[in-house]
């Protein structure tokens, strides 16, 4: 884990707010679900969306009908996978996709936030794949972005999501590049190595920042 720069100033907050953020693959679930372990509030961008689309919502019926039923699973819910192969092929539908899904997506995570704060939880850390693309980063008091080397990604996506490498790579196409994230971000951590190291550096974090903050709560 590297330190970028010092956290942002934020004293007259109740709470500390951390976000997680890093490409495709990179392992931020992993970091998220170390953090929950030791008993950190974790709320996910990624969990938001699926509520926000589920069957019956307004937002799903918009995606049903601008991509169609063929981004349908058997049980009604939408086919992820379907839908991320037509979005990293096709530019115009990634933009569609985004506008009628991130206000929404937004919306619940600050509700979320408020929620938590108001329940008196000294830290919140939420997990935002797309933190810089939708530019929240200044909603937050730390940035921490997960990374992992380009190969190791490739083959996590096509053993996670059964995609062929030719998707793969084009999803990460898609992405900023872990340069950017990383001159953006308070802290990094690097997830190249084994899973023991991860959880290593997940606990750095956390006994050198958020422990003494926590206890406090």
């Amino acid at each position: 884990m590297d330190v970028k720069k010092r956290y942002r100033n934020n004293a007259s907050a109740t709470s500390l707010r951390v976000a997680v953020t890093g490409g495709a693959a990179s392992g931020k679930t992993s970091v998220c679900n170390r953090f929950k372990e030791l008993g950190v509030k974790v709320i996910s961008a990624d969990s938001l969306a699926r509520e926000a689309v589920a069957p019956g919502s307004p937002f799903y019926e918009k995606i049903v009908k601008y991509f169609g039923k063929k981004v349908l699973a058997r049980n009604g819910h939408l086919n992820r996978q379907a839908l991320r192969r037509i979005i990293i092929r096709d530019d115009s539908a990634r933009k569609i996709l985004e506008q009628i899904t991130h206000p929404e997506i937004t919306r619940r995570m600050q509700e979320k936030i408020s929620e938590a704060e108001k329940g008196g939880e000294p830290v919140i850390l939420v997990e935002v794949p797309l933190l810089f693309e939708l530019n929240l980063e200044d909603k937050f008091d730390v940035v921490i972005v997960v990374i992992a080397d380009y190969e190791s990604r490739i083959e996590r996506l096509m053993e996670r999501d059964k995609v062929s490498r030719r998707d793969a790579e084009a999803l990460l196409d898609t992405q900023l590049p872990d340069a950017e994230k990383i001159e953006r971000a308070e802290f990094v951590i690097r997830n190249n190595g084994s899973r023991e190291n991860m959880l290593e550096s997940v606990d750095y974090f956390y006994r050198k920042f958020c422990r003494k903050i926590h206890e406090k709560g």
